[in-house]
């Protein structure tokens, strides 16, 4: 028996994306809804509990609307917005992070997927709290780089569009009053107790990004190096087939450059470490598309589903 999916906001970007992973599945019943009626709250609760897993692409207000129209308590909610990512009785959508994430998203029947810069910092930050390197006090501090297709259909518009303003051809630094959407949930799914300082860039390509943060290696609980903290990493996500982490010869990190759309239209994390034995630099680069959002939305669904976590996913 096919399972029944419905995607509540098919027509934004990470919609069509999880619908573009569902091509060639044969294990899989897409439930359409009629496009003049997307909006229609009857005909998406309709949709919703008729389905065995609805996925919701939608602004944080509608998907907490949907979520209040689940009547069918079979139905598994894998919610893409920010709106319940923090909240009790959600599992957190990273699997990799432990084996207690991973058992959540197994059995949960509402899965919040992680926040695109979320997902490269807590990457980075959560294995070294977790692990008792990093001291849940420490002033973290983080950039990151992302094309523009995260940024929702009108910048996309203006991005692509015949008039684009001459200062969309650089890099933009934004969320300039430290009040980024996904500061809440780096700081709680990692267990800062300090919100950390992170500056965000967007840049005029489309996809994928970098995520960085920086670290005086005086101030963790134990001296760290470069080639230790390669071997942690490797360690802490081995056997782990979406995150990879790049060793010390590393082509890309030799370069000296780590590129935002290096990883575009793939659905895993690269992980690099690079500095001197006083600062080291620490990044994740992937495609904000993908384990940034729609791959990872579907690589939850494999889990609930109990198959291969990566069917259907570039890996």
């Amino acid at each position: 028996m096919k399972t029944k999916i419905f995607i509540d906001g098919s027509e934004g970007t990470t919609g069509l994306r999880i619908h573009e992973r569902f091509q060639g599945r044969d294990d899989i019943e897409l439930l359409k809804i009629d496009p003049e009626l997307r909006k229609d709250p009857n005909e998406r609760k309709r949709l919703i509990n008729e389905s065995d897993i609805t996925f919701l692409c939608l602004p944080d207000a509608a998907a907490k609307e949907s979520v209040s129209l689940v009547e069918n308590e079979n139905v598994v909610i894998i919610d893409t917005s920010t709106a319940h990512r923090t909240e009790d009785g959600w599992s957190y959508g990273f699997p990799e992070l432990s084996e207690a994430h991973k058992e959540n998203i197994i059995k949960g029947k509402r899965i919040a997927v992680p926040g695109c810069y979320a997902t490269g910092f807590i990457s980075l930050v959560y294995p070294l709290i977790a692990s008792g390197i990093m001291p849940k006090d420490y002033p973290v501090n983080c950039f990151g780089i992302s094309g523009y297709s995260g940024a929702g259909k009108k910048a996309i518009a203006v991005y692509e569009g015949d008039e684009k303003p001459v200062e969309h051809n650089s890099g933009r630094i934004y969320a300039l009053t430290q009040q980024h959407k996904h500061l809440k949930e780096m700081q709680k799914i990692t267990g800062l107790t300090r919100t950390p300082l992170f500056t965000p860039i967007i840049d005029d390509y489309y996809s994928g990004m970098v995520v960085s943060i920086q670290i005086y290696t005086d101030m963790l609980n134990k001296k760290e190096t470069v080639e230790s903290l390669i071997d942690f990493y490797s360690d802490y996500y081995k056997n782990q087939p979406f995150i990879k982490v790049a060793a010390a010869d590393d082509e890309v990190a030799a370069s000296g450059f780590i590129a935002g759309n290096g990883m575009s239209g793939w659905d895993g994390l690269k992980i690099y470490v690079t500095g001197n034995e006083d600062r080291i630099v620490i990044s994740s680069q992937f495609d904000n598309l993908g384990k940034g959002a729609s791959g990872a939305a579907v690589e939850c669904m494999n889990l609930v589903l109990g198959c291969e976590a990566t069917k259907g996913l570039e890996i």
